[in-house]
């Protein structure tokens, strides 16, 4: 069987938005995600100064709408912050900004939150768990399961 390099990682998602200075207030002021690049209806961003993990732009969609619910398309896309203290900064963040909260779950191997951008493509911001902490069963398998994640405790980390 071929399988991927295990060292394969994805290098960056490009968004399709309907207003750039919208998408950026989101992106970058809400997440704080940096302006590395901006063309004309087109802007890359990153963290760390990496040259790009979201790229925004308008070229097929300025002024479009969200596809409808039902059909396909982008589930949503995950930001991996490096630590529980990293990923309650941004919950703090999104909440200081008026954005609304779709779900947030513990997964076992993982605490995450789900909310929209404004073009109403899904986020997700996530930590893991350390792997020695990942639930097994008997068999010593990785096992994942969906509890409702606690917020205000959340919160509570590094306040």
């Amino acid at each position: 069987m071929n399988t991927i390099h295990p060292q394969a990682r994805i290098g960056h998602v490009h968004l399709k938005v309907a207003d750039l200075p919208r998408a950026l207030g989101f992106w970058r002021d809400v997440l704080g995600l940096e302006v590395m690049l901006e063309r004309p209806g087109a802007a890359f961003l990153s963290a760390g100064g990496y040259h790009h993990h979201i790229a925004l732009n308008t070229w097929e969609s300025a002024g479009g709408t969200p596809p409808p619910v039902g059909h396909t398309g982008l589930y949503h896309v995950a930001l991996l912050y490096p630590d529980r203290a990293a990923l309650a900064a941004a919950l703090r963040r999104v909440l200081e900004a008026g954005v609304r909260l779709e779900g947030a779950s513990d997964h076992g191997v993982s605490e995450a939150l789900y909310l929209r951008d404004p073009d109403g493509n899904g986020v997700e911001l996530y930590r893991d768990r350390p792997r020695e902490e990942w639930p097994r069963d008997a068999d010593g398998r990785m096992t994942m399961f969906t509890r409702r994640l606690d917020v205000e405790a959340l919160l509570q980390e590094g306040a």
